[in-house]
């Protein structure tokens, strides 16, 4: 028995030796990040600043603190930290957000990405570094940071300028171009291949598997958050959340992408459901503890000898990222028909790097094919820009002005009117239209028919041994795949531009040639899957059956492929249609409308009843929901009290809400999806309500509702006073429970 207790006692004792430096570790990072955090937030600086400075003083170059003792442990905290990371950036990014841009915010990135990478490679080059270092400084540095832009736009209150919308929209595609970069470096730093055909063979593979997750995803994520939605508390949705990017990180790892592809791609496909922004939410606190992590850990590779022997490289590189930047968005949003001073401001705005850039160097630190030096220049160049960007920003109007001295009248003319007429060009051809949506149509569905034969091919064909199982499993996968086979080959698509083609004659022989080559295509995907069970003759009888099969039987085919893509445009578009249907409880055509808020942990109003706060006498806003945590107090009485962090409802005017959002002190919340509550409008024939005040109807009370609304001889009046005398024939706006409101009616 002493034994025994003894080897237990060795063990815990051999664990508490190897638990203690990650625990120890883990508590400086945090302590020297939440000083640090305190420290910048006191003088208003970037808090990631903060934490590369606390990295930099907690790691192994600086010893007058105490110092990291096992760096491995903190580089797999880092890593964590750039999945959570990369999630919260795809909860923020959305693939829909991606459609709208427009071309201006695409063309605009196009240029300064491709400008950047370009002159980034040449000053490596120049500055004697190897090819992969070059390469790895010219994605760094095309990369800019949404974290300080937003920062310096709040601070300067630029947000609602024209220029922001274009900034904005470059942002949201580095995003995305960011991801592509990394897959692609990826590529070329394991395979040392520089070739053009490697480089299209990962970017087609790259294109494959991210139509292929988003299309399944979309289907797949909305539809079960939806089913288990009396589950999801803040705790089981902040699990499940966090599992399905882990799902996403292992899917993608074993596609032989980055886990932080995957972490991005599975944030992107929760950002078009409804409880993107409840995950945004409580994912946060989670974000900004592996954040900090992710960022100290940047911080430790900070070297001042280093920077000392690389000062110059630093100068020179800070100097290309503000002049090159700017220039090069510059001349992008010329490009994109914006006009030239909303250019200088967009481009002045972009000249700095941040976040992906950090995450591209650690990429390349843990592929071990970048220099030492690199990360630590990339870091004191971020420094430096992050200082640099406001200033650039309020300095960009005189820039603009003082190009205007210099440039040639002429010159400016010509941009002027190229600006006009780019941006006047709005009509495409019928053809154009009706050739683009076949080949949006015929590349989505062949995506998903050859996501399920390797489907077949990995996982059914190895336990098909028999010929009835072969003959079973490849049925199996023809009846999967069967309603994209249908709609790849005979749906009718671009119906709209194709009714207008066919008054034109002379686009007869390619509409037939479009549409016999889906067919053929369909038919060679539906030969392709059965020749992965059975040899070329049975294949060649098996595809015509099948076929015949297909034409003589397709309403079964088409109404199955029909429940699927309704349900994916369902799940596609009900972020939107649930924010649509939280906008209808606008008072139209009134200016008065509903709006969240949370009340905050020192507020005035948090203890008090809402008879007391008088806030209708006051400001002349209605609280109509009293969100506390799972609990929503609908329609509060009087006597109801509000407490810190509880989410309030508001009715009233633009006026009223900002005067509301002024006393208050705090930020606007998204909105909460709630369906109990309706907005109605009734007129008022109940000889009980005639007569009396508000206050006597005791409408809130009895019937849980409130008056958000008076029409009385062609006058409105929002959220009429308590002692307002109601007459027949008032057309009354109720907000309430909708069973109560329904009651009344009747």
């Amino acid at each position: 028995m002493s034994a025994e207790l003894n080897t237990i006692a060795e063990k815990t004792a051999d664990l508490s030796h190897h638990l203690y430096p990650l625990i120890s570790d883990l508590g400086l990072i945090l302590m020297t990040a939440g000083v640090a955090v305190l420290l910048f937030k006191k003088i208003k600086q970037p808090l990631v600043l903060g934490y590369l400075i606390a990295g930099f003083l907690a790691g192994p170059h600086f010893t007058l603190f105490p110092t990291v003792q096992e760096i491995k442990n903190v580089e797999v905290w880092a890593e964590i930290g750039v999945i959570i990371l990369l999630f919260s950036l795809g909860l923020e990014f959305s693939f829909k957000k991606l459609m709208k841009v427009g071309g201006t915010a695409s063309i605009t990135a196009g240029v300064q990405i491709v400008s950047m990478i370009v002159i980034g490679y040449l000053v490596g080059i120049l500055l004697g570094w190897s090819q992969i270092d070059s390469i790895f400084l010219g994605a760094m540095l095309s990369m800019s940071s949404t974290t300080i832009i937003l920062r310096a736009f709040d601070e300067l209150g630029v947000k609602s300028q024209k220029f922001a919308g274009v900034v904005f929209g470059t942002l949201i595609i580095e995003d995305i171009v960011a991801i592509l970069l990394m897959v692609l470096l990826a590529t070329i730093s394991v395979s040392q291949n520089f070739s053009g055909v490697a480089l299209l063979e990962s970017s087609l593979k790259l294109v494959f598997f991210l139509i292929l997750w988003f299309l399944g995803g979309i289907f797949l994520i909305p539809t079960l958050l939806k089913k288990v939605k009396p589950l999801l508390t803040d705790e089981t949705l902040l699990i499940v959340s966090l599992a399905l990017c882990l799902m996403m990180v292992m899917l993608a790892t074993g596609a032989g992408f980055s886990p932080a592809l995957g972490a991005f791609i599975m944030g992107s496909i929760i950002a078009e459901t409804t409880k993107a922004e409840q995950i945004e939410h409580i994912i946060k606190p989670v974000k900004d503890l592996f954040g900090a992590v992710f960022f100290v850990s940047v911080g430790m590779l900070i070297n001042i000898d280093t920077l000392k022997e690389y000062a110059i490289p630093v100068v020179i590189i800070t100097l290309v990222t503000i002049f090159g930047k700017a220039l090069s968005t510059t001349l992008g949003a010329l490009i994109s028909g914006q006009p030239l001073k909303q250019s200088v401001q967009a481009g002045m705005s972009l000249a700095q790097i941040g976040e992906f850039s950090f995450i591209i160097a650690t990429l390349g630190m843990t592929l071990g094919v970048i220099s030492e030096f690199l990360y630590p220049i990339i870091v004191a160049v971020s420094a430096i820009t992050t200082f640099t960007t406001p200033f650039l920003i309020k300095k960009s109007v005189p820039a603009y002005l003082a190009l205007q001295k210099i440039i040639p009248q002429n010159i400016q003319d010509r941009i002027e009117q190229y600006s006009s007429n780019t941006q006047g060009i709005k009509t495409t051809s019928n053809w154009k239209l009706y050739t683009q949506a076949n080949i949006l149509h015929i590349v989505l569905h062949s995506v998903i028919v050859i996501g399920i034969a390797i489907m077949a091919l990995r996982f059914l064909r190895p336990m098909a041994d028999t010929v009835w199982e072969k003959i079973f499993f490849c049925l199996l996968s023809i009846v999967i795949a069967g309603p994209f086979l249908w709609a790849l080959g005979l749906q009718k698509v671009g119906k709209k531009p194709l009714d207008e083609i066919k008054k034109d004659r002379k686009y007869k022989a390619p509409v037939i040639i479009m549409l016999v080559f889906r067919i053929l295509l369909a038919a060679f995907f539906i030969g392709f899957i059965i020749n992965l069970f059975f040899a070329p003759l049975v294949t060649f009888i098996m595809l015509v059956v099948l076929l015949i099969i297909m034409f003589l039987f397709p309403k079964k085919l088409q109404a199955l492929y029909l429940k699927i893509a309704s349900r994916f445009i369902e799940n596609l578009n009900s972020r939107e249609r649930s924010e649509a249907v939280r906008n209808k409880s606008s008072l139209t055509p009134w200016d008065g409308h509903m709006t969240t808020f949370e009340i905050p942990q020192e507020s005035a109003l948090a203890g008090k009843t809402l008879f007391e706060l008088k806030l209708r006498e006051t400001i002349g806003i209605n609280i109509a929901i009293i969100k506390r945590g799972e609990l929503s107090l609908n329609v509060p009485t009087r006597f109801d009290r509000l407490f810190p962090k509880d989410i309030v409802y508001v009715i009233g005017t633009d006026e009223q809400i900002e005067m509301f959002e002024k006393y208050l002190n705090a930020n606007n919340l998204s909105s909460i999806e709630n369906n109990d509550i309706i907005l109605q409008k009734i007129e008022l024939n109940n000889e009980y309500f005639i007569g009396k005040t508000i206050r006597e109807t005791e409408m809130r009370d009895k019937i849980r509702s409130i008056v958000a609304g008076i029409e009385r001889d062609g006058k409105r009046i929002i959220n009429p006073e308590s002692d307002f005398v109601l007459q027949k024939g008032d057309i009354l706006w109720l907000i309430g429970d909708k069973n109560q409101i329904e009651a009344l009616i009747k």
